[in-house]
């Protein structure tokens, strides 16, 4: 089994930065894809941001130019940046990902962190 794991969530003041990570553990054989979605109170869970196994990225028109997403192949993980963070960047992030296990394609989901914005 795969287990995605994030961390670096918190509360910050509009126009701070936080930066998010996840690592994916167990029966990883390769990824695919890595993404984040976020879920604002009340709303559904959208897609933020992507990365493919050969570095190909794509984000979110309400986050481009402030969110970047990285990844450290090595090590399995996959980390966002979040600049001039609004209070509208608030949500649960959830990380996801594409990945080899069992010699088959499948997803998963890690398990969610908060991230709030307020003065």
């Amino acid at each position: 089994q795969v287990q995605l794991v994030e961390s670096g969530g918190g509360s910050v003041q509009p126009g701070e930065s936080l930066r998010l990570s996840c690592a994916a553990s167990g029966s990883v054989e390769s990824i695919s894809l890595m993404s984040w979605y976020r879920q604002p109170p009340g709303n559904q869970r959208e897609l933020v941001a992507s990365i493919t196994s050969s570095g190909i990225t794509h984000y979110a028109d309400s986050v481009k130019g402030r969110y970047t997403i990285s990844r450290d192949g090595a090590k399995n993980t996959v980390h966002l940046s979040m600049n001039h963070l609004k209070p509208e960047d608030t949500a649960v992030y959830y990380c996801f990902g594409r990945i080899y296990n069992g010699y088959t394609l499948n997803s998963f989901w890690g398990q969610g962190t908060q991230v709030t914005v307020s003065s």
